[in-house]
Protein backbone atom coordinates (compact mmCIF):
# COMPACT_ATOMS: atom_id res chain seq x y z
CA UNK A 1 0.00 0.00 0.00
CA UNK A 2 1.30 3.47 -0.90
CA UNK A 3 2.62 5.60 1.94
CA UNK A 4 2.12 9.35 2.08
CA UNK A 5 3.34 12.27 4.10
CA UNK A 6 0.30 13.84 5.77
CA UNK A 7 0.06 17.33 7.26
CA UNK A 8 -2.24 18.17 10.18
CA UNK A 9 -2.62 21.92 10.93
CA UNK A 10 -3.61 23.07 14.42
CA UNK A 11 -3.85 26.17 16.59
CA UNK A 12 -0.49 27.79 17.33
CA UNK A 13 0.69 26.60 20.72
CA UNK A 14 -1.13 23.25 20.66
CA UNK A 15 1.23 21.21 18.47
CA UNK A 16 2.26 18.91 21.36
CA UNK A 17 -1.37 17.84 21.94
CA UNK A 18 -1.86 16.99 18.27
CA UNK A 19 1.47 15.17 18.14
CA UNK A 20 0.37 12.95 21.04
CA UNK A 21 -2.94 12.19 19.31
CA UNK A 22 -1.20 11.13 16.09
CA UNK A 23 1.33 9.02 17.99
CA UNK A 24 -1.50 7.31 19.90
CA UNK A 25 -3.05 6.38 16.54
CA UNK A 26 0.20 4.62 15.67
CA UNK A 27 1.55 6.87 12.92
CA UNK A 28 5.20 8.08 12.98
CA UNK A 29 5.83 11.84 13.25
CA UNK A 30 8.24 13.33 10.71
CA UNK A 31 8.21 16.97 11.88
CA UNK A 32 6.54 19.37 14.31
CA UNK A 33 6.46 23.05 13.31
CA UNK A 34 4.49 26.11 14.38
CA UNK A 35 0.84 25.35 13.70
CA UNK A 36 1.26 21.91 12.10
CA UNK A 37 2.40 18.33 12.61
CA UNK A 38 3.58 16.16 9.71
CA UNK A 39 3.44 12.36 9.84
CA UNK A 40 3.62 9.27 7.65
CA UNK A 41 0.53 7.25 6.79
CA UNK A 42 -1.05 5.07 4.14
CA UNK A 43 -4.60 5.17 2.79
CA UNK A 44 -5.88 3.99 6.16
CA UNK A 45 -3.91 6.81 7.79
CA UNK A 46 -5.91 9.32 5.76
CA UNK A 47 -9.16 7.78 6.97
CA UNK A 48 -8.01 7.30 10.58
CA UNK A 49 -6.71 10.85 10.90
CA UNK A 50 -9.92 12.40 9.59
CA UNK A 51 -12.12 10.17 11.74
CA UNK A 52 -10.17 10.21 15.00
CA UNK A 53 -8.10 13.39 15.43
CA UNK A 54 -9.84 15.86 17.73
CA UNK A 55 -7.40 18.76 17.54
CA UNK A 56 -6.52 19.29 13.86
CA UNK A 57 -8.39 21.54 11.46
CA UNK A 58 -7.92 19.26 8.43
CA UNK A 59 -5.68 16.53 6.99
CA UNK A 60 -3.57 17.39 3.94
CA UNK A 61 -1.91 14.88 1.64
CA UNK A 62 1.52 16.39 0.99
CA UNK A 63 2.09 16.64 -2.77
CA UNK A 64 5.54 18.20 -2.47
CA UNK A 65 7.84 20.83 -1.06
CA UNK A 66 9.66 23.19 -3.42
CA UNK A 67 11.92 26.22 -3.19
CA UNK A 68 10.80 29.09 -5.43
CA UNK A 69 12.00 32.69 -5.55
CA UNK A 70 10.39 33.61 -8.88
CA UNK A 71 7.08 32.79 -10.53
CA UNK A 72 8.91 30.97 -13.33
CA UNK A 73 10.59 28.78 -10.74
CA UNK A 74 7.25 28.19 -9.00
CA UNK A 75 5.65 27.17 -12.32
CA UNK A 76 8.41 24.76 -13.36
CA UNK A 77 8.78 23.07 -9.99
CA UNK A 78 5.02 22.74 -9.53
CA UNK A 79 4.74 21.19 -13.00
CA UNK A 80 7.48 18.69 -12.11
CA UNK A 81 5.43 17.18 -9.25
CA UNK A 82 3.62 13.86 -10.01
CA UNK A 83 0.06 15.23 -9.90
CA UNK A 84 -1.23 12.24 -11.86
CA UNK A 85 -0.59 10.11 -8.76
CA UNK A 86 -3.43 11.95 -7.04
CA UNK A 87 -5.72 13.68 -9.56
CA UNK A 88 -7.62 11.54 -12.10
CA UNK A 89 -8.44 12.67 -15.64
CA UNK A 90 -11.87 14.00 -14.64
CA UNK A 91 -10.78 15.46 -11.29
CA UNK A 92 -11.79 18.98 -10.33
CA UNK A 93 -8.71 20.75 -8.99
CA UNK A 94 -7.85 24.28 -7.95
CA UNK A 95 -5.53 26.09 -5.53
CA UNK A 96 -8.03 26.87 -2.83
CA UNK A 97 -5.72 28.77 -0.52
CA UNK A 98 -2.23 30.25 -0.63
CA UNK A 99 -0.39 32.15 2.08
CA UNK A 100 3.10 33.57 2.16
CA UNK A 101 5.38 34.53 5.05
CA UNK A 102 8.84 36.08 4.59
CA UNK A 103 8.93 35.01 0.91
CA UNK A 104 9.69 36.84 -2.31
CA UNK A 105 6.43 35.57 -3.79
CA UNK A 106 3.70 37.16 -1.70
CA UNK A 107 0.59 37.62 -3.86
CA UNK A 108 -1.87 34.80 -3.03
CA UNK A 109 -3.90 35.29 -6.24
CA UNK A 110 -0.81 35.14 -8.47
CA UNK A 111 0.51 32.07 -6.64
CA UNK A 112 -2.86 30.34 -7.07
CA UNK A 113 -3.14 31.20 -10.77
CA UNK A 114 0.39 30.12 -11.70
CA UNK A 115 0.23 26.86 -9.78
CA UNK A 116 -3.11 25.97 -11.39
CA UNK A 117 -1.59 26.54 -14.86
CA UNK A 118 1.42 24.41 -13.96
CA UNK A 119 -0.76 21.50 -12.81
CA UNK A 120 -2.87 21.75 -15.99
CA UNK A 121 0.27 21.61 -18.14
CA UNK A 122 1.53 18.55 -16.30
CA UNK A 123 -1.73 16.64 -16.58
CA UNK A 124 -2.26 17.64 -20.24
CA UNK A 125 0.97 15.87 -21.11
CA UNK A 126 0.25 12.84 -18.91
CA UNK A 127 -3.37 12.29 -20.01
CA UNK A 128 -2.84 13.51 -23.61
CA UNK A 129 -5.82 15.84 -23.52
CA UNK A 130 -6.06 19.61 -23.99
CA UNK A 131 -9.26 20.23 -22.03
CA UNK A 132 -10.31 18.91 -18.61
CA UNK A 133 -14.02 18.33 -17.90
CA UNK A 134 -13.44 18.63 -14.13
CA UNK A 135 -16.74 16.87 -13.48
CA UNK A 136 -15.30 14.26 -11.11
CA UNK A 137 -14.19 14.34 -7.46
CA UNK A 138 -12.72 17.54 -6.00
CA UNK A 139 -9.06 18.06 -5.12
CA UNK A 140 -8.61 21.46 -3.42
CA UNK A 141 -4.92 22.33 -3.09
CA UNK A 142 -3.37 24.42 -0.33
CA UNK A 143 0.07 26.00 -0.44
CA UNK A 144 2.03 27.69 2.34
CA UNK A 145 5.21 29.63 1.51
CA UNK A 146 7.68 30.18 4.32
CA UNK A 147 11.02 31.81 3.49
CA UNK A 148 10.63 30.91 -0.21
CA UNK A 149 9.83 27.24 0.49
CA UNK A 150 6.36 26.17 -0.62
CA UNK A 151 4.68 23.25 1.14
CA UNK A 152 1.89 21.93 -1.10
CA UNK A 153 -0.94 19.75 0.18
CA UNK A 154 -4.21 18.33 -1.15
CA UNK A 155 -7.11 18.69 1.28
CA UNK A 156 -8.57 15.29 2.20
CA UNK A 157 -11.12 16.64 4.70
CA UNK A 158 -13.35 19.10 2.88
CA UNK A 159 -15.16 21.18 5.49
CA UNK A 160 -12.89 21.98 8.44
CA UNK A 161 -12.71 19.15 10.97
CA UNK A 162 -13.97 21.44 13.73
CA UNK A 163 -17.36 20.94 12.05
CA UNK A 164 -18.27 17.71 13.79
CA UNK A 165 -21.82 17.82 12.51
CA UNK A 166 -23.54 18.44 15.84
CA UNK A 167 -23.34 22.21 16.31
CA UNK A 168 -26.41 23.47 14.51
CA UNK A 169 -27.10 26.22 17.04
CA UNK A 170 -24.48 28.72 18.15
CA UNK A 171 -24.25 31.76 20.38
CA UNK A 172 -22.00 34.80 20.37
CA UNK A 173 -18.23 34.11 20.51
CA UNK A 174 -18.29 30.30 20.42
CA UNK A 175 -15.06 28.37 20.87
CA UNK A 176 -14.29 25.89 18.08
CA UNK A 177 -14.63 22.19 18.73
CA UNK A 178 -10.98 21.49 17.85
CA UNK A 179 -9.69 24.16 20.24
CA UNK A 180 -12.01 23.00 23.03
CA UNK A 181 -10.80 19.42 22.65
CA UNK A 182 -7.15 20.49 22.62
CA UNK A 183 -7.61 22.49 25.82
CA UNK A 184 -9.39 19.58 27.51
CA UNK A 185 -6.53 17.27 26.53
CA UNK A 186 -4.03 19.75 28.01
CA UNK A 187 -5.55 19.25 31.46
CA UNK A 188 -5.40 16.19 33.75
CA UNK A 189 -9.20 15.82 33.57
CA UNK A 190 -10.42 12.25 33.07
CA UNK A 191 -13.92 10.91 32.53
CA UNK A 192 -14.32 9.85 36.19
CA UNK A 193 -13.65 13.41 37.41
CA UNK A 194 -16.14 16.26 37.84
CA UNK A 195 -16.14 18.91 35.10
CA UNK A 196 -18.08 22.18 35.17
CA UNK A 197 -18.17 24.93 32.54
CA UNK A 198 -19.95 27.97 34.08
CA UNK A 199 -19.92 29.86 30.74
CA UNK A 200 -20.88 26.97 28.47
CA UNK A 201 -22.56 28.97 25.68
CA UNK A 202 -23.68 26.50 23.02
CA UNK A 203 -22.08 23.65 24.98
CA UNK A 204 -18.80 23.02 23.18
CA UNK A 205 -16.63 22.20 26.23
CA UNK A 206 -19.18 19.86 27.89
CA UNK A 207 -20.03 18.15 24.58
CA UNK A 208 -16.40 17.59 23.58
CA UNK A 209 -15.68 16.30 27.10
CA UNK A 210 -18.61 13.90 26.88
CA UNK A 211 -17.40 12.63 23.50
CA UNK A 212 -13.95 12.02 24.99
CA UNK A 213 -15.53 10.22 27.96
CA UNK A 214 -17.55 8.01 25.60
CA UNK A 215 -14.55 7.36 23.32
CA UNK A 216 -16.65 8.79 20.50
CA UNK A 217 -14.63 9.64 17.37
CA UNK A 218 -15.10 13.31 16.42
CA UNK A 219 -15.68 12.45 12.74
CA UNK A 220 -18.31 9.80 13.31
CA UNK A 221 -21.26 11.97 12.29
CA UNK A 222 -19.80 13.63 9.18
CA UNK A 223 -18.30 12.85 5.79
CA UNK A 224 -14.90 13.68 4.28
CA UNK A 225 -13.77 14.80 0.85
CA UNK A 226 -11.41 11.84 0.38
CA UNK A 227 -14.41 9.49 0.55
CA UNK A 228 -14.90 10.45 -3.11
CA UNK A 229 -11.36 9.32 -4.02
CA UNK A 230 -11.72 5.53 -4.51
CA UNK A 231 -8.41 5.35 -6.39
CA UNK A 232 -6.60 6.50 -3.23
CA UNK A 233 -8.83 5.39 -0.32
CA UNK A 234 -11.22 2.54 -1.07
CA UNK A 235 -14.88 2.68 0.04
CA UNK A 236 -14.36 -0.59 1.94
CA UNK A 237 -11.57 1.00 3.96
CA UNK A 238 -13.77 3.96 4.86
CA UNK A 239 -16.49 1.51 5.88
CA UNK A 240 -14.08 -0.42 8.11
CA UNK A 241 -12.77 2.72 9.80
CA UNK A 242 -16.29 4.02 10.46
CA UNK A 243 -17.49 0.66 11.82
CA UNK A 244 -14.47 0.39 14.11
CA UNK A 245 -15.10 3.91 15.42
CA UNK A 246 -18.78 3.09 16.03
CA UNK A 247 -17.99 -0.13 17.88
CA UNK A 248 -15.45 1.67 20.09
CA UNK A 249 -18.08 4.01 21.57
CA UNK A 250 -18.74 3.16 25.22
CA UNK A 251 -21.17 5.34 27.16
CA UNK A 252 -19.98 5.72 30.78
CA UNK A 253 -22.60 5.42 33.48
CA UNK A 254 -21.28 7.81 36.09
CA UNK A 255 -20.07 10.99 34.39
CA UNK A 256 -20.46 14.34 36.13
CA UNK A 257 -20.17 16.90 33.31
CA UNK A 258 -22.11 20.12 33.80
CA UNK A 259 -22.61 23.28 31.78
CA UNK A 260 -24.14 26.53 33.04
CA UNK A 261 -24.88 29.83 31.36
CA UNK A 262 -26.84 32.92 32.35
CA UNK A 263 -28.51 32.99 28.90
CA UNK A 264 -31.51 30.68 28.54
CA UNK A 265 -31.12 30.77 24.74
CA UNK A 266 -27.56 29.46 25.09
CA UNK A 267 -28.74 26.58 27.26
CA UNK A 268 -31.42 25.67 24.70
CA UNK A 269 -28.75 25.67 21.98
CA UNK A 270 -26.42 23.55 24.13
CA UNK A 271 -29.15 20.98 24.79
CA UNK A 272 -29.96 20.67 21.10
CA UNK A 273 -26.29 20.35 20.17
CA UNK A 274 -25.76 17.70 22.85
CA UNK A 275 -28.73 15.77 21.47
CA UNK A 276 -27.34 15.93 17.94
CA UNK A 277 -23.94 14.77 19.21
CA UNK A 278 -25.59 11.82 20.94
CA UNK A 279 -24.29 12.73 24.42
CA UNK A 280 -27.29 14.49 25.98
CA UNK A 281 -27.53 11.79 28.69
CA UNK A 282 -23.94 12.46 29.81
CA UNK A 283 -24.32 16.20 30.43
CA UNK A 284 -26.35 18.31 32.86
CA UNK A 285 -27.12 21.76 31.40
CA UNK A 286 -28.81 24.52 33.38
CA UNK A 287 -29.39 28.26 33.32
CA UNK A 288 -27.33 29.57 36.23
CA UNK A 289 -25.11 32.64 36.81
CA UNK A 290 -21.51 32.17 37.89
CA UNK A 291 -22.42 33.64 41.29
CA UNK A 292 -24.34 30.40 41.95
CA UNK A 293 -21.47 28.09 41.02
CA UNK A 294 -21.18 25.40 43.69
CA UNK A 295 -20.59 21.65 43.95
CA UNK A 296 -20.39 19.29 46.91
CA UNK A 297 -17.73 17.08 45.30
CA UNK A 298 -13.97 17.31 45.70
CA UNK A 299 -11.11 17.36 43.16
CA UNK A 300 -13.28 18.70 40.34
CA UNK A 301 -12.39 20.83 37.33
CA UNK A 302 -13.63 24.16 36.02
CA UNK A 303 -12.75 24.35 32.31
CA UNK A 304 -14.25 27.37 30.62
CA UNK A 305 -14.16 30.15 28.05
CA UNK A 306 -15.43 33.23 29.94
CA UNK A 307 -16.21 36.59 28.26
CA UNK A 308 -13.10 38.43 27.01
CA UNK A 309 -14.24 41.98 26.33
CA UNK A 310 -12.56 43.59 23.33
CA UNK A 311 -13.28 47.28 23.92
CA UNK A 312 -11.89 49.22 26.89
CA UNK A 313 -15.29 49.78 28.50
CA UNK A 314 -16.09 46.07 28.16
CA UNK A 315 -12.82 45.11 29.84
CA UNK A 316 -13.63 47.34 32.81
CA UNK A 317 -17.02 45.67 33.14
CA UNK A 318 -15.25 42.28 33.25
CA UNK A 319 -13.41 43.00 36.48
CA UNK A 320 -16.26 42.15 38.87
CA UNK A 321 -17.07 39.05 36.78
CA UNK A 322 -13.51 37.70 37.11
CA UNK A 323 -13.52 38.54 40.82
CA UNK A 324 -16.69 36.47 41.10
CA UNK A 325 -15.00 33.59 39.26
CA UNK A 326 -12.12 33.70 41.75
CA UNK A 327 -14.47 33.87 44.71
CA UNK A 328 -16.55 30.88 43.63
CA UNK A 329 -13.45 28.86 42.75
CA UNK A 330 -11.94 29.48 46.18
CA UNK A 331 -15.00 27.92 47.83
CA UNK A 332 -14.75 24.62 45.95
CA UNK A 333 -13.01 21.77 47.75
CA UNK A 334 -9.58 21.03 46.21
CA UNK A 335 -10.63 21.88 42.65
CA UNK A 336 -8.58 22.91 39.62
CA UNK A 337 -9.52 25.67 37.16
CA UNK A 338 -8.48 26.13 33.53
CA UNK A 339 -9.72 29.10 31.51
CA UNK A 340 -8.92 30.67 28.16
CA UNK A 341 -9.20 34.44 27.83
CA UNK A 342 -7.59 37.50 26.29
CA UNK A 343 -8.38 39.55 29.42
CA UNK A 344 -4.87 40.45 30.60
CA UNK A 345 -5.88 41.22 34.20
CA UNK A 346 -7.51 37.82 34.72
CA UNK A 347 -5.05 36.64 37.39
CA UNK A 348 -5.23 39.93 39.32
CA UNK A 349 -9.03 39.90 39.46
CA UNK A 350 -9.26 36.17 40.20
CA UNK A 351 -6.90 36.84 43.09
CA UNK A 352 -4.39 34.09 42.41
CA UNK A 353 -1.32 33.60 40.27
CA UNK A 354 -1.79 30.84 37.71
CA UNK A 355 0.47 27.79 37.98
CA UNK A 356 0.85 27.81 34.19
CA UNK A 357 0.07 30.36 31.51
CA UNK A 358 0.14 29.19 27.89
CA UNK A 359 -0.14 31.63 24.97
CA UNK A 360 -2.59 30.37 22.31
CA UNK A 361 -3.85 32.07 19.17
CA UNK A 362 -7.61 31.70 18.85
CA UNK A 363 -7.79 32.67 15.18
CA UNK A 364 -5.99 36.02 15.04
CA UNK A 365 -6.72 36.78 18.70
CA UNK A 366 -3.92 36.24 21.20
CA UNK A 367 -5.32 34.49 24.26
CA UNK A 368 -3.92 32.86 27.38
CA UNK A 369 -4.82 29.49 28.82
CA UNK A 370 -4.49 29.85 32.59
CA UNK A 371 -3.99 26.74 34.72
CA UNK A 372 -4.87 26.98 38.42
CA UNK A 373 -3.91 23.49 39.55
CA UNK A 374 -5.48 21.88 42.58
CA UNK A 375 -4.12 18.85 44.44
CA UNK A 376 -4.26 15.40 42.92
CA UNK A 377 -6.87 13.09 44.40
CA UNK A 378 -5.59 10.13 46.44
CA UNK A 379 -4.87 7.08 44.32
CA UNK A 380 -7.69 4.56 44.45
CA UNK A 381 -6.77 1.20 45.87
CA UNK A 382 -7.22 -1.76 43.57
CA UNK A 383 -9.26 -4.44 45.36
Amino acid sequence: MDRYELIAPCHFGLEAVLKREITDLGYPITSVEDGKVTFMGDARGIADANMQLRTTERVLLKAGEIHAETFDELFEKTRALPWENYIPKNGKFWVAKANSVKSRLFSPSDIQSIMKKAIVERLKNVYHISWFPEDGPSFPIRVALMKDTATIGIDTSGASLHKRGYRQMTVKAPITETLASALLLLTPWKKDRILVDPFCGSGTFPIEAAMIAANMAPGLKRSFLAESWPHLVSPDLWKDVREEASSAVCMPEDTDIQGFDIDEGAIRAARENARLAGVEDLIHLQRRPVSELRHSGSFGFIITNPPYGERLEEKEALRPLYREIGERFSRLDRWSMYLITSFEDAEREIGRKADKNRKIYNGMLKTYFYSFCGPRPPRRRTP
